[in-house]
């Protein structure tokens, strides 16, 4: 990851792939961001979605293997806060072409869809931006939550200096 000299780490852990260290990275992550310029909600909001998206590593990339551990970077942009989930599933991971197919309630009530699958439509309507990548055996979540005022910031995201909080990648990034 390239980090321009506005941005800073603000923490980065690991936490092994047992249920349950979804509530310690969620923790953690709140702690590192507590002096950030975030409201109650998007703290809330932002803390959903890092449990979420761990608790995603977790199961379906490292398989609940406590010797995998889950990786998670806390960066401040000085745009927005950026969190980086990481497993070791990214060669597991079926192709995708991007699309998250919403859940339908209806469908899943009538066994026509899987009862599971509310996690990557959960989170990335928790944040202002979700990005997700793989790397080789690396798969990465890294979620966006533009920090300031937000009543300052145009709908897609941007400051009124023009800066807006994009996620970082390269051409295997896909936008979900």
């Amino acid at each position: 990851m390239t980090m321009t000299s506005r941005e800073r780490v603000l923490t980065s852990f690991a936490v092994p792939s047992e249920p349950g260290n979804e509530r310690l990275a969620l923790t953690r992550v709140a702690e590192a961001v507590a002096a950030a310029d975030l409201t109650a909600d998007q703290l809330e909001r932002l803390k959903t979605a890092v449990a979420e998206a761990t608790m995603n590593a977790i199961e379906h990339g490292n398989h609940n293997r406590p010797e995998l551990d889950v990786d998670v970077t806390v960066v401040d942009t000085g745009a927005a806060i950026a969190v980086s989930i990481v497993d070791n599933g990214g060669a597991h991971e079926p192709e995708n072409d991007g699309h998250i197919a919403l859940p339908d309630l209806d469908l899943k009530l009538a066994g026509l869809q899987s009862p599971r699958g509310w996690g990557l439509f959960l989170i990335r309507n928790m944040v202002d931006a979700m990005d997700v990548s793989t790397d080789g055996d690396k798969h990465t979540v890294r979620l966006l939550m533009v920090t300031g005022d937000p009543a300052t910031q145009t709908p897609d995201g941007q400051t009124p200096d023009g800066q807006a909080p994009t996620p970082e990648g390269g051409p295997d990034d896909q936008q979900v």
